[in-house]
């Protein structure tokens, strides 16, 4: 397939999941295969069943150390198995980061949870000036999503290199009102963390890059992570893979640009700084405990695609009840790629789940019914110290 076949069908993937992405009714995972298996043989039929992505890696880590189980390969044909440090597109877990970018603005006394778009952001439109910060990252705001919008997928699909400006993706949805009165639902909107990232540059006169290196990156040291605008990836990297159709897996890892996610999805990351991230995020070591405490004030609502267990939202954090216990974190997917982060309240145990391809309900409701399963067997294994 030529690059720009290649890209055209990846553009047009990545529309059609935007648009049909719903939020899945959180609920218990599905039976788990018998408990005879073991991580590394359930890993690998997941990987190998019809349709699975060529590569997942889980990375285990607790007080006794860390355990890495990986199968499939980082690139199709080639033997080289995913690796720790293999660089990786992290999807809607970069929400996470965002929130801690605005909750520690919030803990300086920067921010407040209470302010509003309004207040902020005058140049949006006077319909949301009551959208308050605690709102966008509750997914509690009404906010229209940007990425489902004509005008952005209609772009996307006419070129999947078109560099957007960041920092106007709101325009797209400038003359739509708000779904809701906010504050009364749970709906996840890709344009509550823009506005997010929109507000923090507002409030510090400070590029949300900026922010987010010295405010997150630089205090849990994250070294191989980056906000890139553009498609390439840096080496070595998971290789992230169209699945979709039947024959061999199309590599879509450079074939969209990033600019049009930015805060909502934008970030590079690797398996090993996604496990420093989380260890430090989910029991809130950026800010203090008042903070931690708005911060998990649950409501119902699941993360997108839904997570292991029973999922609830707090701010730019869900909390995961599996039945052997709970995590918190986060969970993204994008073209190429399905993520999950996640960690013990006090940070002591976490998981960091990757596969390298794009597992949705709307795309692959069976993969993703089995993909939760595992996941909640991981984090089973996790609370129990990896003794199954």
């Amino acid at each position: 397939m030529s690059l720009r076949r290649s890209r055209l069908r990846a553009a047009t993937v990545l529309a059609v999941c935007l648009t049909a992405l719903t939020p899945v009714t959180a609920a218990g995972a599905a039976d788990e295969p018998s408990g005879d298996q073991s991580l590394q043989r359930q890993l690998d039929a997941f990987v190998n069943r019809t349709g699975g992505p060529p590569g997942a890696i889980a990375v285990l880590r607790t007080e006794n150390g860390t355990r890495v189980v990986r199968a499939g390969v980082a690139e199709v044909g080639t033997d080289r198995a995913p690796g720790s440090d293999d660089h990786m597109r992290i999807a809607s877990t970069a929400k996470a980061f965002s929130g801690a970018v605005a909750l520690t603005l919030v803990d300086r006394d920067t921010l407040s949870l209470d302010d509003t778009l309004g207040e902020r952001l005058p140049q949006l439109p006077d319909a949301w000036a009551s959208v308050t910060l605690r709102q966008l990252l509750s997914h509690t705001s009404g906010l229209p999503d940007y990425s489902k919008s004509d005008g952005f997928v209609d772009e996307l699909r006419a070129d999947p290199l078109h560099h957007f400006d960041s920092r106007r993706l709101l325009d797209y949805i400038a003359d739509d009102p708000l779904l809701f009165k906010p504050g009364t639902q749970y709906r996840y909107s890709n344009s509550d963390n823009i506005a997010v990232a929109l507000m923090a540059e507002a409030a510090t006169h400070k590029s949300y890059e900026d922010l987010l290196r010295d405010l997150v990156q630089e205090p849990l040291r994250l070294e191989s992570t980056t906000l890139p605008q553009g498609n390439r990836m840096p080496t070595p990297y998971l290789h992230g893979y169209d699945v979709s159709e039947a024959g061999s897996p199309q590599d879509v890892s450079e074939v969209i640009g990033m600019s049009g996610v930015w805060a909502s999805g934008g970030i590079v990351s690797t398996p090993a700084d996604m496990t420093r991230f989380i260890r430090g995020y989910a029991p809130g070591r950026l800010y203090d405990r008042s903070t931690v405490e708005q911060q998990r004030q649950w409501v119902e609502g699941a993360s997108e695609p839904a997570g292991p267990g029973r999922n609830s939202a707090g701010l730019a954090v869900f909390r995961y009840e599996t039945r052997c216990g709970v995590v918190l974190g986060h969970t993204g997917n994008t073209l190429g790629y399905t993520q999950l982060i996640a960690a013990t309240p006090d940070g002591r145990r976490s998981l960091t789940f990757s596969v390298t391809a794009q597992i949705t309900q709307s795309s692959d409701a069976q993969g993703l019914q089995r993909m939760r399963a595992l996941q909640e067997k991981f984090v089973c294994a996790l609370l129990r110290d990896g003794n199954q």
